[in-house]
């Protein structure tokens, strides 16, 4: 019995792993390339940004929306992430990618992010061209970009949150290309 146990422990860890795998992979196909543009039907909190703006700095970009479970739960490390890097180089952009229909309304996340104080930019991708050029799969997803605009990081769901916040300051602490 205590071997059937240990046996079906093992392969739930091993179905775990390999999910994890696979979503992982599924998501990460970008990573070390050049992160595209963000675009979208308005922007809260910001005027537009386009990523030669940002050239210099380090952007989170998190593909998010208001009714997801698992987003709340990232939420509350992205507005730390954001009041402790903003003024070092970090810019955090959310991409608010609905799920359902209600999710949808511009004033509704509207709502959301003044009655949870989100003060980082916010644009509305309702038509997912955002999340489709970085064939995002996932809510929440994170995408790290470093200063010369390439995706460096990518984090799939809740946790990790030492690690990510570990690539924020690498990537801070990173000279560009021509600095010495």
């Amino acid at each position: 019995m205590n071997t059937t146990k240990k046996t079906i422990a093992a392969l739930v860890s091993v179905f775990v792993v390999v999910l994890l795998g696979i979503a992982h992979a599924a998501a990460g196909g970008e990573v070390g390339k050049s992160a595209p543009e963000i675009s979208g039907q308005s922007w809260l909190n910001s005027k537009p940004l386009n990523l030669a703006e940002l050239k210099g700095k380090v952007a989170l970009v998190e593909f998010w929306t208001f009714g997801c479970y698992n987003c709340r739960n990232v939420e509350p490390y992205v507005k730390v992430w954001h009041e402790k890097y903003a003024d070092k180089g970090l810019t955090v952009i959310a991409v608010h990618s609905p799920e359902f229909s209600h999710e949808r309304s511009v004033e509704n996340v509207q709502n959301y992010i003044r009655e949870h104080a989100i003060k980082y930019p916010v644009v509305i991708d309702n038509e997912f061209k955002t999340w489709n050029r970085y064939k995002n799969h996932y809510w929440p997803a994170m995408y790290l970009i470093d200063k010369r605009g390439i995706i460096r990081y990518l984090r799939v769901g809740e946790g990790g949150y030492r690690q990510t916040e570990q690539q924020i300051l690498a990537l801070l602490e990173e000279p560009m290309a021509n600095e010495k």
